[in-house]
C-alpha cells in the first residue's frame, strides 16, 4: 500500500528524495489534486549549476511528471546579496554584469529535465530581480521586516554556525533569508505557488518563507527538502580532484560526467540510480541484485542514463565508447602504450613522479613536478595536485589499469604484472 495519496510524494519517497516536510498530509492532498505548484531557487554565482542543484532539478522533474507545475526561480536579486548557508566567509559580491552572464549561461540546463510552456503543468522560469530590485527600503522594513524575529533568525544554522565559529557575518548576508522568504510570498501571490523545495541546508530559510506567508495572509505554504548529498564513505558528493561536477558541458565534459558516475562507490550505485536517472524502479531493482564484478554493469547503466538525461543519448554513447576503448582496448583515438610494473611495487605504493617517468611521459622527476604545478598531469583523468601522491591498487580502474595522461593527447596505461 502506498504511503501517500499523491503520485508525487510516492515517487519522491520511493526514490529517496524526502528529508523533511513541513506538513506532508496537507502537501499530499494538494499534489493529489494536481495543485502543487512548486519552486526551487537557483542563485547565479557561477556560469554553471552543479550536481547538488541537479538533485533539486530532478525533484521538479518528478513534480511535473506527476501532473503538477514546476517553477525555476533565477536568483538575479538574491545573488546580489549572497546566501550564507554552509559558508564560513562572506561570498564575493558580484557585479550585475557577472550575474547576468551567469544567468544566461545557466538557463539552458533546465530544459534538459523540464518542459517549459504555457500549459497547466508546463514549467515557468522567473527571476526574483523582478521584485527584489524594485523594493523600497522603508516599505520593506514596515511591510515585511516587522514579521521577522531577530531572536529566531540568530538560531538559524546559516547564522548560528557562523557566530559560533566567530566568523564575521555581514549585514547584507543576514538579510538573505528575508529576501528568500519574500520570494516565496511573491510567488504565491503571482502564480499560486504553494511549495518551496531545496537541499536540507535550506530548511531554515524555507520555513521562514512558510511563516512569512502565514503572517502576510497567503494560502498555506509548504516546505520540502532533500537529504544532503554524501557518498557512502561520508564525503560530500559532487567534488572531484578537478573541483565541482558542473552541469554545463563546457565546464565539465560529457565524458568526465560519464566517468564520474562510472566510478562511484559500489554502495552508492542504487541510491544514485534512483536520484539521478529516470530509469523505472523495476529496472533499478534488477540492477540492485547484481553482485561482485557485475556491479560494473550497474555503474555503466547509471553513467549512461545520467549522461543521456543531461547531455543527450549521442554524448552518452560517445563517452561510453571512449571509455571502452581507453580502458578495455587500451586505445583512445590512437593505440595507447601499456607499461607494466611489478604488482608488489604497486601494493607498496608507487610514487607518482616515478610512474610518469617510467611511462615515458616526462623525462625526469623535476619535469613531472613542473607539470603538476601547471596542472598538466592526470591519473585516471583526474589532475594530480600532490607530488607526493603514491599510486596503489586503490587507483586501479575496474578494468585493472591506471591511466596516466600528460595534457589532452598523451596517455599511457600502467598495468600491474
Amino acid at each position: 500500500m502506498s504511503a501517500f495519496k499523491s503520485d508525487f510524494l510516492n515517487v519522491l519517497q520511493e526514490r529517496g528524495f524526502i528529508h523533511q516536510c513541513s506538513d506532508s498530509e496537507g502537501l499530499d492532498a494538494l499534489a493529489a489534486k494536481g495543485e502543487a505548484t512548486a519552486y526551487v531557487g537557483y542563485d547565479c554565482t557561477a556560469p554553471s549549476l552543479h550536481i547538488g542543484n541537479y538533485l533539486t532539478m530532478m525533484m521538479l522533474h518528478w513534480l511535473q511528471q506527476t501532473g503538477n507545475k514546476p517553477i525555476t526561480l533565477m536568483g538575479g536579486g538574491t545573488t546580489m546579496v549572497g546566501d550564507p548557508s554552509g559558508k564560513d566567509e562572506t561570498r564575493a559580491i558580484r557585479t550585475v554584469a557577472e550575474i547576468e552572464a551567469n544567468k544566461a549561461s545557466i538557463r539552458g540546463v533546465f530544459a534538459k529535465v523540464l518542459h517549459y510552456g504555457s500549459g497547466a503543468t508546463d514549467a515557468l522560469m522567473l527571476d526574483n530581480a523582478e521584485w527584489l530590485t524594485k523594493l523600497n527600503w522603508i516599505e520593506m522594513l514596515r511591510d515585511v521586516g516587522r514579521h521577522f524575529s531577530v531572536n529566531r533568525m540568530l538560531t538559524m544554522d546559516s547564522v548560528r554556525l557562523r557566530l559560533e565559529r566567530e566568523h564575521e557575518m555581514s549585514f547584507i548576508e543576514f538579510n538573505y533569508m528575508v529576501c528568500q522568504a519574500y520570494d516565496f510570498v511573491q510567488l504565491s501571490e503571482r502564480v499560486g505557488c504553494r511549495l518551496q523545495m531545496g537541499g536540507s541546508d535550506q530548511w531554515g530559510n524555507i520555513i521562514m518563507g512558510v511563516d512569512l506567508g502565514r503572517r502576510m495572509g497567503t494560502p498555506q505554504l509548504y516546505a520540502l527538502t532533500t537529504p544532503l548529498l554524501t557518498t557512502a564513505s561520508g564525503a560530500k558528493m559532487g567534488k572531484t580532484a578537478q573541483g565541482a561536477v558542473w552541469l554545463n558541458a563546457d565546464q565539465f565534459s560529457p565524458y568526465d560526467f560519464w566517468q564520474y558516475w562510472r566510478n562511484v562507490e559500489d554502495a552508492d550505485v542504487v541510491r544514485f540510480l534512483k536520484l539521478f536517472t529516470t530509469l523505472p524502479m523495476e529496472e533499478i531493482g534488477r540492477l540492485a541484485k547484481l553482485q561482485g564484478a557485475e556491479i560494473n554493469e550497474a555503474k555503466k547503466a547509471l553513467a549512461d542514463a545520467a549522461t543521456t538525461l543531461l547531455h543527450g543519448a549521442h554524448a552518452a554513447r560517445q563517452a561510453a565508447e571512449t571509455a571502452r576503448q581507453t580502458f578495455e582496448e587500451g586505445a583512445i583515438a590512437e593505440n595507447l602504450p601499456t607499461v607494466e610494473i611489478p604488482q608488489n611495487e604497486l601494493q607498496a605504493g608507487y610514487g607518482v613522479l616515478g610512474a610518469f617517468v617510467k611511462a615515458g611521459l616526462v623525462a625526469s622527476n623535476g619535469e613531472a613536478r613542473r607539470q603538476i604545478k601547471g596542472g598538466g598531469l592526470r591519473v585516471n583523468d583526474m589532475p594530480v595536485t600532490d607530488e607526493r601522491m603514491a599510486l596503489t591498487e586503490a587507483n586501479l580502474t575496474p578494468e585493472g589499469v591506471i591511466k596516466l595522461s600528460m595534457g589532452k593527447k598523451r596517455h599511457v596505461l600502467l598495468k600491474p604484472a
